[in-house]
């Protein structure tokens, strides 16, 4: 079966299952080490540093490269970069998983998030190249939306697993057949495109704009992951308003550049810099309030981080319920309107969390989170559509780069923020209130972490563990509570971003677009 004129056929759904899978293991590589952690710490002994760096080089290298490679993929070939990231994806899984030293795997880590950066904007980019009617095209980007999701979720379920059977290092073989089957089908599968002198930026690689783009990207997502994980410290600090200078300088060279990374003028297109924003809003809120989530799981009901995590998986239900739902309603409703709508469930979710206590029933936890879930991340399988239609075919790979670099900080902004504002709660509850019997060192670690507090029960006998724990967890859920309000404001803030941005938007799905002229490979 092929395609008729302007529509998809079985070769193009087939194609788009290829890509979903890489897509999958990307997304799942970012959380398959979280129980690792300790079967690495006694095997290769990293310090302190090295344990963040392990943890966080993959995200920082992919964060800081999407740019530039879904810029260099319009100009090689799209399909040609995601076949070469796959490559290097799976000779950097191979070296991270056989790993002997903290400093190789931290390597191999690095060289994963830069292969990871080639074909995260490839996927979507291919997609737009594939499916021109916008109908067939929002279910396509739906899935690969549903699918960064599901990754986020399965990853430290898949690395839990793992590791009740085998070593450490076999989480990172999961990517190995996936990306060897990419190269066995994409040449049969998937089109070629990438942009000639007459149908887009078909010139000199910018070279020193790709150097600032990493150089602006990298020290912004180390600064607020590391402030919000370990709190205040010089180094940090400091990263992010360098990073925000060297975001400057980077806007300045792509308004000079003969040929820039991505075309600035993108963001005078309203469909566009509203998508991208209400994107950022929505990751800001989701990943934000992820971490009270988990840690709530574990540390104030006590679970093991496996069981949390299968528990987890509860609200994903939610997740696939709201996607559904919004591609029903997408080609009736406003755009605007259902994604206002979606912020509002995020914020009821909020809302819901404001309920949770120390006692509350696991499914209180587990409802809140599918509702806050369900209407954030509805309203981004929305805007990759919009981000993806809105931006040139020529531009895409460049466009749909900028739009995840969007969400990587998003992120990052989001834990950040709610985590700061919760561990201050969480501080200023336990100034004062430790039970009597706990000072000193023991004190200090309480009163610094919910975890500390965790690990000083554990040695303290009785009723004076069992209060340490009950005062900790109590101000653990305050400092919750607090973080909720945050987000259901930047939730409000974002419905009322999505209507003022992209109001203008019909409900009538347009005529499909003319085919775009692929480059034969």
């Amino acid at each position: 079966m092929t395609a008729t004129p302007g529509r998809a056929g079985r070769r193009e759904w087939i194609g788009l299952a290829v890509l979903l899978l890489p897509t999958l293991v990307l997304t799942m590589d970012m959380g398959v080490l979280f129980f690792a952690v300790p079967y690495i710490s006694t095997t290769l002994a990293p310090s302190g540093t090295q344990q963040l760096w392990i943890m966080d080089m993959y995200s920082f290298l992919l964060a800081g490269l999407l740019i530039t490679m879904g810029s260099l993929g319009d100009r090689i070939g799209r399909r040609r970069l995601l076949m070469i990231g796959a490559t290097g994806f799976i000779g950097a899984s191979l070296l991270a998983a056989w790993a002997d030293s903290a400093g190789q795997l931290i390597a191999a880590r690095a060289l994963l998030g830069a292969a990871g950066a080639t074909v995260m904007p490839s996927t979507l980019a291919l997609i737009r190249t594939m499916f021109h009617d916008p109908r067939q095209r929002q279910v396509a980007l739906g899935a690969w939306g549903g699918v960064l999701t599901a990754g986020a979720t399965l990853g430290p379920v898949a690395g839990g697993l793992l590791l009740d059977h085998f070593w450490w290092g076999s989480a990172f073989l999961l990517a190995v057949p996936v990306m060897a089957l990419v190269l066995l089908t994409a040449p049969a599968l998937l089109p070629e495109y990438r942009a000639t002198a007459r149908t887009g930026p078909a010139g000199r690689f910018d070279v020193p704009g790709a150097a600032l783009s990493m150089a602006a990207v990298l020290p912004l997502v180390y600064g607020v992951k590391t402030l919000a994980v370990d709190g205040w410290s010089p180094l940090p600090a400091l990263a992010v308003p360098t990073g925000l200078l060297l975001a400057a300088a980077f806007v300045w060279r792509q308004r000079t550049a003969a040929n820039p990374l991505i075309d600035l003028s993108l963001f005078r297109i309203r469909t566009f810099s509203g998508a991208i924003s209400v994107n950022t809003l929505a990751m800001f809120a989701m990943m934000g309030f992820t971490l009270f989530t988990s840690q709530y799981l574990q540390l104030v009901k006590g679970m093991s981080p496996l069981t949390a995590s299968l528990w987890s998986l509860v609200p994903s239900v939610g997740v696939g319920a709201a996607v559904g739902i919004g591609s029903a309603l997408a080609g009736r409703v406003r755009p605007a309107v259902l994604m206002g709508g979606g912020f509002l469930v995020g914020a009821a979710g909020f809302a819901l969390m404001t309920r949770v206590g120390a006692h509350s029933p696991l499914a209180l936890v587990l409802t809140a989170a599918g509702v806050l879930a369900a209407g954030t991340v509805g309203t981004m399988t929305m805007t990759a559509e919009m981000v993806v239609s809105a931006a040139p075919v020529e531009q895409t790979g460049a466009a749909s780069a900028t739009s995840e670099t969007a969400v990587e900080l998003g992120s990052s902004l989001g834990i950040a923020l709610l985590g700061a504002v919760g561990a201050a709660v969480y501080r200023h509850r336990l100034d004062g209130a430790l039970p009597t019997g706990v000072g000193g060192e023991a004190a200090r670690t309480a009163q610094d972490t919910l975890g500390g507090a965790v690990s000083v029960a554990a040695h303290l006998p009785g009723k004076l563990g069992t209060d340490l724990l009950e005062t900790a967890r109590t101000a653990f859920t305050d400092g919750l509570h607090l973080a909720a309000v945050v987000g259901a404001v930047f939730a409000l803030g974002a419905a009322l971003l999505a209507h003022r941005l992209l109001g203008h938007l019909p409900a009538a799905t347009p005529a499909p677009e003319p085919d775009p002229e692929p480059v034969a490979a």
